[in-house]
């Protein structure tokens, strides 16, 4: 924690990075638990639910390839601005469907208000590198980034909650269009050292096509066994990940009756839990020899498919949220050690389109597997789906185990910052 601290108190380009993400990200949560809670209470269906979430997910794959590029040729602060500001526009426009009742509104807002996210979620992890001075300065910023987020989704889902029932929806989609105004104002403050925050290209580059800078960044990903292996683990995850997100409104509202508080208290746990394991990781990945990180990185996974089985299997909703945190904790740990991985080895000139191709990868298998969900909810309980979840998620161990003893996990040799090289990682080689 006194890194954290330190980190905020020396770094302003950071600071304003993080208290613009704070305040975006509570308001985002606001308006996750009031449309899902809506489209549940509209429907009647976990259909629907399902339907918002594929709703919300489809546009960010399109988007993902296409954030890439642009995040890879101009000013990322810039993209990150624009993105907000579209961002709050769409946002307030989730009031539509409370004065017009039309459910349609529920799947193309969603969709708008996900399509601009990738420009600034990619935006904001491909510019860290360049505002922290050090590695261990960076592994801090990623771990505090990834901790943040973890615990806006506890507070920001737990109010939502409590608003939702007591304010009404219309205030969640009024406060989520302010939060995106504020975030943008705080980007709008960082100063970068060279004057601005395009990516390191040469002129070579910048005249390519996108579809050549696409293609390049796929070769670089599948030439590099670690982010190849790290993008797939994020496939695996995501396989029983994405029902898990529909499972969550369903288990609050249908299997144990608490209604939006209970929706709310399920994913507060989880964020609480991630909260957790993103500070376990930070402080672990100062300490860990590259084979004990690739190690840890199985049990994690292990731990939580394991966890989010017993989470199902619950027949009290307090029991439910012990184990829901116990596999959070180790959800949190593996994506910090696995984003700081990212962050060390993958060059500026590639930051943008890595990391929107691995959220892409991951977010078409949450797609999937949501779809799956939704669609099984109508034949099976939501308990025997949750279990099936937990197990497709646990199976990623297996096969990250058997890459690590394989010899397939090998270390890049690229290294960021580029300009500090001599430095150390805050994850050492073996």
């Amino acid at each position: 924690m006194p890194a954290f601290w330190s980190l905020l108190r020396d770094n302003p380009n950071y600071r304003y990075a993080w208290v613009g993400q704070v305040v975006s990200e509570v308001g985002d949560h606001f308006n996750t638990i009031a449309v899902l809670s809506l489209a549940l209470n509209v429907t009647g269906s976990g259909l629907a639910v399902g339907g918002v979430m594929i709703a919300r997910t489809l546009p960010a794959i399109l988007a993902g390839p296409l954030a890439g590029i642009v995040l890879d040729r101009m000013d990322r602060r810039n993209v990150m601005i624009a993105s907000d500001l579209m961002r709050a526009v769409v946002a307030l426009g989730f009031i539509l469907i409370l004065t017009r009742g039309q459910e349609w509104l529920m799947y193309v807002l969603s969709g708008l208000l996900m399509f601009a996210s990738p420009f600034f979620t990619s935006g904001r992890s491909a510019i860290l590198p360049r505002i922290t001075r050090s590695h261990e300065e960076l592994h801090t910023a990623n771990a505090m980034t990834q901790t943040t987020a973890w615990l806006t989704l506890s507070i920001g889902t737990m109010l939502g909650g409590v608003s939702a029932m007591q304010f009404g929806y219309g205030w969640a989609f009024a406060f989520n269009s302010a939060s995106f105004l504020f975030s943008a104002w705080a980007i709008s403050l960082m100063r970068p050292e060279g004057g601005n925050f395009r990516p390191e290209r040469s002129d070579l580059h910048v005249r390519r096509t996108g579809w050549a800078d696409l293609g390049d960044s796929l070769r670089y990903i599948r030439a590099t066994p670690l982010v190849l292996a790290i993008g797939l683990a994020g496939i695996g995850w995501s396989s029983g990940g994405g029902a898990a997100q529909i499972l969550f409104t369903l288990f609050g509202e249908v299997v144990f009756q608490k209604g939006p508080a209970g929706v709310g208290l399920i994913w507060g746990s989880a964020g609480i839990g991630l909260v957790i394991g993103g500070i376990a990781g930070h402080r672990i990945g100062q300490r860990l020899s590259f084979a004990a990180y690739k190690h840890t990185i199985s049990v994690c996974f292990s731990v939580l498919g394991g966890a989010y089985i017993l989470f199902s299997l619950s027949q009290s909703i307090w029991v439910a949220v012990i184990f829901i945190t116990l596999s959070r904790i180790a959800m949190g740990a593996n994506n910090v050690l696995n984003r700081t991985m990212l962050l060390t080895h993958v060059p500026d000139a590639y930051r943008g389109r890595v990391y929107s191709t691995v959220d892409m990868m991951m977010h078409t298998v949450m797609m999937l597997s949501m779809m799956g969900a939704g669609v099984a909810s109508k034949y099976w309980s939501v308990r025997t789906i949750g279990v099936v979840a937990g197990a497709l998620s646990a199976s990623t161990a297996v096969f990250w185990t058997w890459a690590n003893l394989a010899g397939k996990l090998t270390e890049p040799l690229q290294s960021v910052p580029e300009e500090e090289e001599d430095l150390e990682s805050p994850v050492h080689p073996a």
